[in-house]
């Protein structure tokens, strides 16, 4: 990881994104606590993430969108809308205003899938691909390192001053971001792309995805996973409240927590990516979060304290992973759209299943759903370690050896020294 950061472009991005990051952890958990303490909801509290989420399904126009932009300029602008989108909260004050939180998150989903999006392709135009995988490790050592007191502090600044604090914080965030990466030297215009219909050209990211084996694999597996995680959203919110009753403000000391292990998880990625692939980290993060969704099915607080370090340890792994494989196997110019295709191809089933959490959680007992998740999550880990070879790190390269004598023509002994002075 030292050597990204000592390139001088990534360091500037890097200061950009850690203000965005610690606001972004503060706001978003605390929207769904502002829903629950308004309504008393677990249900109307899990939506609220579900309204962030929704918006994937128009991630393949975002990404044709920011194809058709220069990476910089067009990444500063998402994050000035990004806070933007957050000044409504500012008039929020009663449960009658329930309906501007969900406005609010669903825009601020769609400034989400811009931002992603453009990031990942303006990782890959000022990393080296060698570097690539360090660089998405940072990025998300430093995201999940920023849990251990962003949500915490997030949810104890909704106590003691509101709603409105959170949103001054993340917008501030977004907008040290824009005024970084604005900072940041440009490179020369890219080629002009070459016209095409719109819905054309935003199916090109979805195609290279299905088309491509490795990212197909990566796309089945974590998007099988994504398909039932999203219940976790709230059955948290039920887990906090029935099982170890406390106040929904206690979700926040559980992600604080999380980010212990999604700290470990983001400083190993770069190695496990190395050693194993992309595909291969992937499934190692899956694979995590198996037991420690098992293990929350027990009320016991110092169980749930392990089983959330041990999840934030597999949330970089997984994320670094497919991330990184995007960057690898896509040409820059469809970057933004095979990005934000991914996004809506892992997310959108991530969506569903927080809508049928929300659902479900009223009706059926958070300790058989959490059983179910850890089921399906631990086969979509095998699966995709099963397929780790479509993305197998490449050998190690050898050494260049020097013009060896003709080794039969001399005595034995003599054979063995030069061997040896060789080697």
């Amino acid at each position: 990881m030292r050597a990204v950061l000592r390139r001088p472009d990534f360091r500037l991005l890097f200061a950009g994104l850690f203000a965005s990051i610690v606001g972004e952890s503060i706001l978003l958990i605390a929207l769904a606590i502002w829903v629950k303490d308004l309504t008393g909801s677990d249900g109307l509290a899990g939506a609220a993430i579900f309204a962030i989420v929704a918006p994937t399904i128009a991630a393949p126009l975002i990404g044709w969108v920011v194809d058709r932009f220069p990476r910089r300029p067009f990444f500063a602008a998402v994050n000035i809308a990004a806070a933007a989108t957050l000044i409504p909260l500012l008039f929020v004050d009663h449960r009658d205003d329930l309906p501007l939180i969900y406005t609010v998150a669903v825009l601020y989903g769609l400034s989400a899938i811009a931002v992603n999006a453009t990031l990942t392709a303006l990782l890959q135009e000022i990393v080296p691909a060698a570097l690539l995988a360090d660089a998405n490790g940072v990025l998300q050592t430093v995201r999940q390192g920023v849990r251990l007191g962003g949500p915490l502090a997030g949810a104890l600044l909704f106590t003691a001053i509101g709603g409105w604090a959170l949103a001054l914080v993340a917008s501030s965030g977004f907008l040290l971001a824009a005024a970084a990466v604005t900072a940041m030297p440009a490179p020369p215009p890219p080629p002009a792309a070459r016209a095409a219909p719109m819905w054309q050209e935003a199916k090109v990211g979805v195609r290279h995805l299905i088309g491509e084996p490795a990212l197909r694999r990566v796309v089945l597996g974590v998007g099988s996973a994504m398909l039932i995680l999203g219940l976790c959203e709230s059955l948290t919110f039920a887990y906090v409240d029935q099982g170890l009753g406390r106040g929904p403000a206690f979700v926040g000391v559980l992600l604080s927590v999380q980010g212990i292990g999604g700290l470990l998880g983001g400083l190993a990625s770069p190695q496990l990516v190395s050693r194993l692939g992309e595909i291969g980290a992937a499934a190692v993060g899956l694979l995590l979060f198996a037991p420690a969704i098992l293990a929350m099915a027990a009320p016991s607080l110092s169980v749930g304290l392990v089983a959330v370090i041990v999840c934030g340890a597999g949330i970089p792994l997984m994320l670094v992973g497919v991330t990184t494989l995007v960057q690898r196997r896509t040409p820059a110019p469809m970057l933004g759209r095979v990005s934000a295709a991914c996004d809506a191809l892992l997310s959108a089933p991530n969506a569903l299943s927080i809508g049928l959490g929300a659902l479900l959680v009223s009706f059926v007992d958070y300790r058989l759903l959490f059983a179910t998740v850890a089921v399906v999550v631990f086969a979509a880990g095998c699966y995709l370690w099963r397929g780790r070879g479509f993305s197998a790190p490449p050998p190690a390269a050898l050494p260049d050896l020097p013009d060896l004598p003709d080794l039969p023509e001399l005595p034995k002994q003599r054979r063995r020294q030069v061997v040896a002075k060789t080697f």
